[in-house]
Parts: structure tokens; sequence; C-alpha cells
């Protein structure tokens, strides 16, 4: 394993490098509050066959803030300093929830850079999220506002990590006419994505495979991982 930083504007991003390098390359973006570790039973299971790039996302992991408050877009601008440092193209493009939007705001710009994209429990807009899930976070978010008056530190970064999901993403359904890049769209039929808004995003793909995996929730990469590794195994083969 090969493990550093990489500068990107104002912020030092954390990665983690597994596999041999003339194996082709699988990135992997993690959820919101999450970190490179939440991918380790992929990382274990695919790194026989791939060079595996793992990222601890702008504010999250080891990575640092930076300047400015966390933007899904930046985070995008991340990885593709990442990419081209290290000389990556052609590479295959896994993000999980907002790891998912980072990888759909990417693809928008840099779509010849990606062979394949798989989208886990992504979504579009913050109104894809279940009304139970996203109702609660808007309400955590304002609380944590007016927190960060008292307590800096700690509001602020729950404010962040909470603004990502009330306030991102906004992308059209017919902008994702310009992703040409084959790509999977993955939910579990309990997901905290709205199982509608996830069959929305897979339509407005022009080269797209919907997968719901039956009884999984939305941390299914982590809690399933022998069934979710096979359906991104089928799917990359």
């Amino acid at each position: 394993m090969k493990e550093g930083f990489i500068p990107s504007g104002s912020a030092n991003i954390h990665y983690q490098i597994y596999g041999e390098e003339n194996k082709d390359v699988l990135i992997l973006l993690h959820g919101n509050s999450g970190n490179l570790h939440y991918f380790d039973e992929q990382i274990e299971y695919f790194k026989k066959d791939r060079l595996i790039l793992a990222i601890d996302s702008r504010g999250h992991g080891e990575s640092t803030f930076g300047q400015g408050s966390l933007s899904l877009t930046v985070m995008a601008d991340d990885l593709f300093n990442i990419v081209t440092g290290f000389g990556f193209r052609n590479f295959d493009l896994l993000g999980f929830s907002d790891g998912g939007s980072i990888a759909m705001y990417f693809a928008l710009k840099h779509n010849d850079m990606i062979r394949n994209l798989i989208l886990v429990g992504a979504n579009i807009n913050p109104w894809g999220v279940k009304l139970h899930f996203q109702i609660p976070t808007f309400f955590s978010y304002q609380l944590c506002r007016l927190a960060s008056v008292l307590n800096p530190a700690m509001a602020n970064l729950n404010k962040e990590y909470l603004g990502l999901m009330v306030n991102e993403p906004y992308i059209a359904p017919e902008d994702l006419g310009k992703i040409t890049a084959r790509t999977l769209v993955v939910a579990g039929s309990r997901d905290l994505i709205r199982e509608g808004h996830t069959k929305k995003i897979a339509k407005y793909l022009p080269n797209s495979t919907l997968e719901i995996i039956n009884g999984a929730d939305h941390f299914m990469s982590k809690k399933m991982p022998d069934v979710f590794n096979k359906v991104l195994e089928n799917f990359l083969r």
C-alpha cells in the first residue's frame, strides 16, 4: 500500500493506493462524514486485479479542510487534480452517496477520462433523499448554524457536513445526458434515496444499467459486501 497527500487548491488530500501499477485503475469516493476506510471490503476484494486509489474527500478523514465552505463541486475539482497528478486516464470511478454526486460533477466536466462509472446510493438534488431522513437533517443543519456561535470548532464542522446534504447537489436531469460513460446505478430496496429518484438518474444517463439490491439499505457496500462486490464485479467484467 502506498499512502500520501496531494495538494489541491488550499487543501491537502489524503490518498491510499493498493495493487499493481500495470492493472486497470478503480477510484473510490466515500460518502458524507466518512473516509476511505468505508471501502475496506472492496479494497481487499478487488486489489488483486486492479490498482485502487481511495481518497479522503476534502475536510474528511485525514484530508485538510482548506479555505471556504465544503462543496461537492470543489471536491470534484480535487479529484481532477489528483488523477492528473498521477497521470490516470480511462479509469473506473465509483462514488457512494455524496461521493456519487462528486463523481457525477466530475463526469460532467471530464467524461472522456472515465471508462466505467458506478453510482451507489447517489442523488442529484437534496429532495432525492427520503423525507424521514432529509427533514431532520435540515433542522440539525439549522441548529448547527446557531450553535456555531457558542462552539465554533465542533458546530462548524457538523454544519459543513450537514450543509452538503441540505444545499447540494443540484444537477439537472437533462445534464446527465452529457455523461456517456458506461454507468452502473445501484441502490438498495431500503435505501435513504427514493427509488423513483434512483430510477430517474438511470433513465437520464444514456448508457446506464440499474440495479436495485433487494433487502439492502444505503450502506450496502459496507453491510453486504459479498453481494455488492459480486454486482460490481459482474458490471466491470
